[in-house]
């Protein structure tokens, strides 16, 4: 038998519920909401309920042998991500881009060039790097120096990333947007090649479960439904 991770609440769980269900794999809940009890019926597969953010950690531990998370979480959380997980299908929902954002007075600054121009005045005239608030570090980092992008400080964000520049905390950010109404209310700006993911909910199959003959049938049985699509 093999283990699949699934998000535990919200319109992600239930987005992944109807999609499996759709491709004739039936998930349900057993227990109460509290004590995150799930099962699939007629396939040799335990189900558990996960927050999104804790499958990446359970996939490269090889606790679970499957998960459902965003792209933008497991590339994120996983050291060398690709050699820890590979992707069984992209799902087409959960969709939301990681962009870096500037205040919307900077008219002058569009791009990256622009961005890594007013980091070194910045640090010129203030003593210090320009603060980038984010969530994401390893994403931000790797991006910003295949870029090119080098005077900058990335300030850690557990709350609400957008309003770290109009309190004074960061100078930019980097965060998930799906529409860009918040960052808009917050007088925001997408920098024109600020894209640094395109995330979307996908099931990953772990490396570094054990895949032994039973957990290989039982894999085959999982991929023979999906590639067979949707029910009408």
């Amino acid at each position: 038998m093999i283990t699949l991770g699934v998000p535990s609440k919200g319109r992600l769980m239930e987005k992944t519920f109807q999609w499996f269900a759709a491709r004739g794999i039936e998930m349900r809940r057993t227990g109460s909401e509290r004590d995150y009890g799930a099962e699939i019926a007629g396939l040799p597969v335990a189900l558990r309920l996960l927050a999104a953010g804790e499958i990446p950690r359970e996939l490269a531990a090889g606790r679970i042998h499957l998960g459902v998370t965003g792209s933008d979480l497991v590339q994120e959380r996983i050291p060398a991500w690709d050699q820890a997980v590979e992707t069984v299908e992209r799902m087409g929902f959960g969709h939301a881009d990681l962009i870096i954002a500037v205040p919307a007075w900077w008219v002058d600054v569009t791009s990256l060039d622009d961005l890594d121009s007013v980091a070194a005045d910045f640090r010129a005239t203030h003593g210090h790097r320009l603060r980038i608030a984010t969530k994401y570090h390893r994403l931000v980092r790797d991006f910003l120096r295949e870029k090119g992008v080098a005077d900058y400080r990335l300030i850690d964000s557990q709350g609400a990333t957008e309003g770290t520049v109009a309190h004074g905390t960061a100078e930019a950010i980097a965060d998930i947007t799906s529409t860009g109404e918040t960052l808009r209310a917050n007088h925001l700006a997408i920098l024109q090649d600020g894209m640094i993911h395109r995330s979307e909910a996908t099931l990953f199959r772990s490396r570094i479960a054990h895949w032994g003959q039973e957990e290989r049938a039982s894999l085959g049985a999982v991929t023979d439904l999906l590639q067979a699509g949707p029910t009408k």
